[in-house]
């Protein structure tokens, strides 16, 4: 794990130019990741983790096809040259969801987009509205697993998918509909461990058999980890490993069905999380008894992993001008909002903790590392804050691919009628 993915000269100059806090991405590690994966026949990108037009934009440029679990996320994907076509080989947008809205299932008419069932009730709410498809099945194999109880996507209280018991319910009902379903899903969490990412294959073949011949492909899921912390970076995920196991599983189900089964991975943190860094101004610093608080200029509003997960980011500290750091000692780092849980530095179920971090001062660079899934994607309005803005580091220069939200933006769709 390097300290910055993109240069500290480069870091300084894009304060400078748009401000704290400020999302910077570096394009160079996304590529790295997406070549990791490209030994699959298929990278889906999950763009939920990371939805900038400009990285939707870079992984169709290096073949990842994508997919939406909104009708907005469709159409960002659109909107970045990505087009419908549901009877393609590889589609290059799925839409995968446990429900359709009146605006995604419009679209998926449009534009024929491909749709991964997540509900039985899906199904024949597709062929009300006149569409007869392929279909894949989103699987809820009766377990799951991720880095937090809110991220675990399988088993009994989970309601994602398809429980694996209704397989042969849900081919009725698409035969019933004039549809057929050609392909298996199954994502048990995100941030999920080898060992239990490793124990869907076994699942994925009892479900293939429901299938017999129809099969022609089968999706991974995702949900592979990263190390934010230090320690973890010996412990990556070993991808190779990872594929031979499901390119074996892959060979098992194709041999059965007597016919060639393609294989899909479909990541999304996994591409874009270490790539991105979110960069604040140290705005406070104070004492409240024995403990010594940095008050920072972002919030959960930007990056609410750590308020919603207990997640963990590795911490910087940059000096500004002629700042010289200190000794490290323990600290607080926490945000500007009106809210107790605005804390980066807690673990889950909101507990506080400290942080060795370098003396500091006021206006101070703090900056929160492997923050490019989940981080901008997740940001909100609350507190009235604006959307920070994103930048791209590509070929060694700095790019906007979105600007800071103005006031007026933020309030463009308020409307004050008389009382």
């Amino acid at each position: 794990m390097s300290n910055y993915p993109i240069p500290e000269k480069l870091i300084y100059q894009g304060v400078e130019s748009f401000g704290t806090p400020l999302w910077l991405y570096d394009r160079g590690t996304i590529e790295e990741r997406i070549r990791e994966l490209q030994v699959f026949d298929a990278v889906r990108y999950a763009q939920k983790a990371n939805s900038n037009l400009s990285i939707l934009s870079l992984m169709k440029k290096m073949g990842v096809v994508v997919d939406a679990v909104s009708a907005g996320e469709i159409y960002r994907a659109l909107k970045a040259g990505y087009r419908g076509g549901a009877t393609k080989k590889t589609p290059e947008i799925v839409y995968t969801a446990d429900i359709f809205d009146a605006d995604a299932l419009a679209l998926v008419k449009e534009h024929q987009i491909a749709v991964n069932i997540g509900s039985p009730d899906m199904i024949p709410q597709l062929a009300e509205a006149g569409i007869k498809t392929e279909l894949t099945l989103r699987v809820n194999p009766g377990f799951g697993h991720g880095h937090s109880r809110k991220t675990n996507t399988g088993g009994d209280l989970s309601k994602h998918g398809v429980w694996f018991e209704q397989i042969k319910d849900c081919m009725k009902l698409a035969q019933a509909n004039g549809m057929w379903i050609s392909g298996l899903h199954m994502h048990i969490g995100s941030g999920a461990d080898f060992e239990h990412l490793s124990k869907v294959t076994e699942a994925m073949r009892e479900a293939a058999r429901h299938l017999g011949s129809h099969i022609r492909m089968i999706s991974t899921g995702g949900g592979f980890p990263i190390p934010y912390r230090e320690s973890e970076e010996g412990n990556r995920i070993d991808i190779n490993a990872y594929y031979k196991l499901w390119d074996d599983t892959r060979k098992q189900i194709a041999q059965s069905v007597g016919h060639s089964v393609s294989l899909e991975v479909e990541p999304g943190r996994y591409l874009v999380a270490e790539s991105g860094l979110l960069v604040s101004k140290i705005r406070a610093i104070k004492t409240m008894g024995e403990n010594k608080f940095y008050i920072v200029d972002a919030g959960f509003t930007d990056l609410v992993r750590p308020a919603f997960y207990g997640s963990y980011h590795k911490i910087s500290i940059l000096p500004q001008g002629s700042s010289v750091l200190g000794e490290d000692s323990d600290v607080i780092v926490a945000g500007p909002l009106c809210e107790s849980g605005d804390v980066f530095t807690q673990e889950e179920g909101g507990y506080v903790v400290s942080r060795k971090l370098p003396e500091a001062k006021v206006n101070d660079l703090l900056v929160l590392h492997d923050t490019g899934a989940y981080g901008a994607a997740m940001s909100s309005n609350y507190n009235s804050r604006r959307l920070a803005a994103e930048v791209l580091y590509s070929k060694g220069e700095l790019h906007l691919i979105r600007k800071r939200q103005t006031f007026e933006q933020m309030t463009e769709n308020d409307r004050i009628v008389g009382l």
